[in-house]
């Protein structure tokens, strides 16, 4: 791993390798949050957007994970790129996306992923496949033709880093790592033992 002082910058390096050499969903990660008794819960997401402001992510606001950042907003993520032997884990706090950036990016989905947006109940219990369907069926039939507007209970989280560590795997256990921590808009770096 090279020393660039821009976690970032080297973030996008290694995504846009993952994205040449990873066999599926380069964009893949963890996001790991705690409920009310700071019980701990991860699930994988895709990544749908980063830059300088942090890592973005779009969920179903009352599913368990939107659920738990209304209650605390401090969010773990981690990227795991096998065939590269890396990870990256980022530690900070979820802040809603803007409307504009959640309709922006909801309506360049496909419209089939629109309307499950609509149907599915996410995270709630299920009687049936069959009540799926039929939810299905009734936002197809409702939004069929025209644009789907965005459900009011679905949008994106911006995960706004305080700390980025990269691990990349070396010979014998001796891995290189190296963290980020962020103090106001400045970043250190430190080497830490594998």
């Amino acid at each position: 791993m090279s020393d660039i002082p821009d976690p970032f910058q080297q973030f996008a390096d290694w995504l846009a390798e993952a994205e040449k050499k990873e066999p599926n969903n380069p964009s893949a990660m963890s996001v790991a949050t705690v409920d009310a008794n700071g019980r701990p819960s991860v699930r994988m997401l895709l990544l749908r957007g980063f830059d300088e402001r942090g890592f973005v992510f779009y969920t179903n606001l009352e599913s368990r994970k939107g659920r738990e950042l209304r209650g605390n907003a401090h969010v773990a993520l981690c990227f795991h790129w096998k065939s590269l032997d890396r990870q990256v884990r980022v530690e900070g706090k979820a802040e809603p996306v803007g409307s504009d950036e959640a309709d922006a990016y909801f309506w360049s989905r496909p419209k089939d992923s629109q309307i499950g947006a609509w149907a599915s109940k996410q995270s709630e219990p299920l009687a049936s496949r069959f009540e799926l369907e039929t939810r299905v069926a009734k936002y197809g039939l409702l939004y069929g033709i025209g644009k789907v507007p965005r459900p009011p209970f679905w949008s994106g989280y911006r995960v706004v880093p305080t700390v980025i560590e990269f691990w990349e795997e070396r010979p014998f256990r001796l891995h290189d790592r190296t963290v980020f921590r962020r103090d106001g808009s400045t970043w250190t770096a430190t080497r830490l033992f594998p």
